[in-house]
């Protein structure tokens, strides 16, 4: 039934058929026929980060970026729910179109620009949901605040949805905001892992309530590179990571249509990268930190290796869009 759905949808520009079915799902959930269509919400708990899921397949940050559609998202089977990327101020993110489907490499291209309606919206659709599960919010920072007062944007991001979230996603590692992903790396990261950690104690502290901080990495980094983040997210006690957002190489679709299109590429060509990148970082981190897989998770197979490559619990996004629900449970089935 999904793949003629998705055949009718793709007949439509990306970026309408993603609203269009997000909106229709809506509508389903509240005449109580997600249940219905999909069955009940498999159950495989586990901890993670002080956390109890209710299975380990989550859905990655990009999908529900003002958290207007959390409920019938989680009515879907998912284990936890990740909302943003959010920034501090509103942004409409960069010019359509900016969404580009690959069908042959099951593979998507965006270059959104962390399109959002501002943390203070999010945050009062957050209160609005009945969602009770595990909650993630991604924050970033604004496309004109210059690199070199990143942080403050994500202090802010941290300060306003810190009651709110189960856990907080650091989004560094985005290739669709100019400089973004020069935070990874030397003092730049030093400034802000150091600066969070500080602000996460000050807030545990206020709201009595301890909030795991995640940071989300590129694919696209060398194994020096990933020793050197690994090393100092245990020496600054971050409490997870999320491995790996999208790519900006284009050396398994090149020869194909949208291929050059910029942006960040994400679906089945990243796969493998992916799973590497959660091996590279489990070297140094040995199941201190937990990882979190994203990335090319397609099939439960994928899964499965991610999982023995070191990560803890894994997040779809693009696998969702070509494989459809059913892609959730066999992923929880197989983990």
């Amino acid at each position: 039934m999904y793949t003629l759905l998705r055949s009718l949808l793709f007949t439509l520009p990306p970026e309408i058929a993603h609203h269009f079915i997000l909106k229709s799902l809506k509508i389903f959930h509240s005449l109580k026929l997600i249940q219905l269509l999909f069955g009940k919400t498999l159950h495989a708990p586990c901890t993670v980060m002080g956390l109890n899921f209710p299975n380990q397949v989550g859905l990655a940050a990009g999908l529900d970026k003002n958290a207007e559609y959390i409920d019938c998202l989680a009515a879907l089977g998912f284990g936890f729910i990740e909302v943003g990327t959010v920034t501090p101020r509103p942004q409409s993110g960069n010019p359509l179109p900016r969404l580009f489907r690959l069908p042959a490499a099951q593979a998507l291209i965006n270059r959104m620009g962390f399109n959002n309606q501002g943390v203070d919206k999010l945050l009062d659709n957050i209160q609005k949901a009945r969602f009770s599960g595990i909650l993630g919010i991604n924050i970033g920072k604004n496309f004109d605040t210059p690199l070199e007062r990143a942080v403050e944007d994500y202090l802010i991001g941290l300060h306003k949805v810190y009651a709110y979230a189960d856990y907080v996603v650091i989004n560094i590692s985005s290739p669709n905001t100019p400089g973004l992903r020069q935070l990874q790396a030397g003092e730049e990261l030093d400034h802000l892992l150091d600066a969070l950690k500080q602000a996460q104690q000050q807030l545990a502290e206020q709201h009595n309530k301890y909030v795991p901080l995640v940071i989300k990495i590129a694919p696209d980094l060398t194994q020096k590179e990933l020793t050197t983040i690994a090393n100092k997210l245990l020496a600054y006690h971050i409490d997870g990571v999320i491995a790996t957002n999208t790519t900006i190489s284009r050396k398994a679709v090149e020869s194909l249509p949208h291929a050059n299109e910029k942006g960040g590429l994400s679906g089945a060509p990243l796969s493998m990268r992916a799973t590497e990148v959660i091996q590279e970082l489990n070297a140094t981190l040995q199941g201190k930190i937990p990882i979190i897989a994203a990335g090319g998770v397609m099939t439960a197979r994928d899964a499965q290796k991610k999982r023995l490559a070191g990560a803890s619990l894994v997040q779809i996004y693009t696998g969702l869009i070509y494989q459809g629900p059913a892609l959730i449970k066999e992923i929880i089935e197989a983990f």
